[in-house]
């Protein structure tokens, strides 16, 4: 007889020596062993699952590689960046991959090495911001004094010189002012803004903007119109003067670049009850790149530091408000401010 045999033979026997209750309690203590497995089984998936939609949901790429370099496991965004392994020198180390920053990290963990890439681009590019508007404010600074000198020497030269020097001078006090513009703009963007807010008439506001366009230097003929509603709102007078005459300037240049002939720039209000609009549209040259319209020191204007429209959404988001591209093809910009 073969072991197979006589193994049968001696659970038959075994299950023989049983009564009926002791049967029933052995089926019962199997079925709940397959239970419990079941259940462990189960719990085990769970936790896998759970594990996996973690490292899904993290803001990491992940790979997780074998001893022998293989893959062991990578979540989503790790095969999106799965080029970047290719760069990997140092660990660790930052890496430049689609217009983005990366810092890549390593570890080993028994006979798994870990590697992960974190998108570090929105805190390189607050810390370039801050070198740049630090450095910036250093050089205004030191220009700002000497401008003062020049324009002060101007004003004394406007009242001794002929009628016929006299535009010239003119056009060097328009140019001294526009330096002064770009220095005090980027005084308020580098320290940061204090608004006060009080109750001023758009059509005062309306005035202001009107003299500050006569200061401005341009070449083509240019017709500005103002719709303001005959009313009060309450803003920062002088904020909102310079958010304005941001983009009034920004529409004066990009006519002055662009292939028009007569210039046209409209500016038009809106109040509801608890919000003022703003609209700005110009027939200039269109708008090359909108993704870098708010980044300070970005520009693709031929004049300018790029600061003008950085500072004007820093002014708004100050009002509680906001600053939108209606329309790319006709260019309509909407300033929104709130109470």
């Amino acid at each position: 007889m073969s072991d197979l045999t006589e193994d049968n033979v001696i659970n038959t026997d075994l299950l023989k020596s049983f009564d009926v209750k002791d049967k029933q309690e052995l089926l019962d203590l199997l079925n709940e062993f397959i239970l419990q497995s079941y259940k462990v089984e189960k719990e085990f998936k769970d936790y896998k699952a759970l594990y996996e939609w973690v490292i899904e949901i993290m803001p990491q790429a992940i790979w997780v590689f074998n001893d022998d370099g293989s893959v062991f496991y990578r979540n989503t965004q790790a095969v999106d960046l799965n080029p970047i392994l290719e760069s990997i020198q140092n660990l660790p180390q930052e890496i430049e991959y689609g217009k983005k920053t990366f810092l890549i990290q390593g570890n080993l963990l028994e006979n798994k090495q870990i590697i992960t890439a974190t998108d570090i681009t929105a805190q390189k590019r607050q810390e370039r911001l801050a070198t740049m508007g630090q450095i910036s404010a250093h050089l205004a600074h030191e220009i700002r004094n000497p401008i003062g000198s020049i324009s002060l020497l101007a004003s004394t030269l406007l009242k001794k010189v002929d009628v016929g020097i006299k535009p010239i001078v003119f056009e060097i006090q328009k140019s001294l002012w526009r330096v002064e513009r770009q220095i005090k703009a980027t005084l308020l963007f580098s320290k940061g803004l204090n608004i006060s807010r009080t109750q001023n008439s758009l059509l005062e506001l309306k005035e202001e903007l009107e003299a500050i366009i006569a200061q401005y230097t341009y070449t083509k003929h240019i017709e500005v119109s103002f719709d303001f509603d005959c009313m009060d709102f309450d803003f920062d007078f002088d904020l909102m003067g310079i958010v304005l005459q941001n983009f009034i300037y920004n529409a004066i240049d990009a006519i002055e670049e662009g292939d028009c002939h007569q210039g046209k720039i409209k500016i038009w209000t809106k109040q509801q009850e608890n919000y003022l609009d703003f609209f700005i549209q110009d027939n200039g040259k269109e708008i090359e790149n909108k993704n870098i319209l708010f980044e300070p020191f970005e520009t693709t204007k031929l004049k300018g530091n790029g600061l003008g429209l950085a500072l004007s959404l820093q002014i708004i988001e100050a009002h509680n408000g906001s600053i939108e591209l209606l329309d790319d093809e006709h260019k309509i910009f909407k300033i929104t401010i709130t109470k």
